[in-house]
């Protein structure tokens, strides 16, 4: 019996982590549902992507759930790095387009395919006009926009 209160207690409480997280949207694609257009998040951190500003796309044989959506991964490494530590993969706001946010616009889904790291925090753009009032413009100002813009969404949906 007490084995049995055990295991409820731990599904009660990866239940209510999983609600938890539901409040923050993931930016998903349209074909495929998957989180930041099926891009490979473990791939933007490797010298090879940062060099040619390139990403590998994913494979659904290689899927991670997480915030209630499929991540998708070019390999079991990658999908372990992820598995492991989520956090310091996803992009801010969960993949959502960071100008976008700073702009006052919501929630813009991207593809991952335009992005770029400030502070060593990975950001994802709709279009590389995004991209490029960030990285010639005042990007700390623009992140403390989206940061404000995206916690209320995040509250909101609580």
């Amino acid at each position: 019996m007490k084995t049995l209160l055990i295991r409820c207690a731990a599904l009660l409480l990866a239940a209510l982590a999983t609600l938890a997280h539901a409040a923050e949207p993931v930016s998903t694609g349209w074909m495929n549902g998957a989180a930041i257009g099926g891009k490979d998040a473990v791939s933007y951190y490797s010298p090879e992507a940062k060099a040619s500003h390139q990403v590998v796309d994913g494979n659904s044989t290689f899927t991670v759930q997480y915030l209630g959506v499929p991540w998708r991964f070019a390999s079991k490494a990658s999908a372990d790095k992820f598995a492991a530590n989520p956090a310091a993969y996803a992009p801010q706001y969960n993949g959502h387009c960071s100008n976008g946010l700073s702009l006052g616009e919501g929630l813009i889904p991207t593809s991952g395919a335009v992005w770029e790291f400030f502070d060593n925090k990975l950001h994802l753009f709709y279009a590389e006009r995004g991209r490029q009032r960030w990285l010639t413009g005042d990007w700390k100002a623009y992140r403390q926009q989206a940061d404000k813009a995206w916690q209320e969404i995040v509250a909101a949906k609580r």
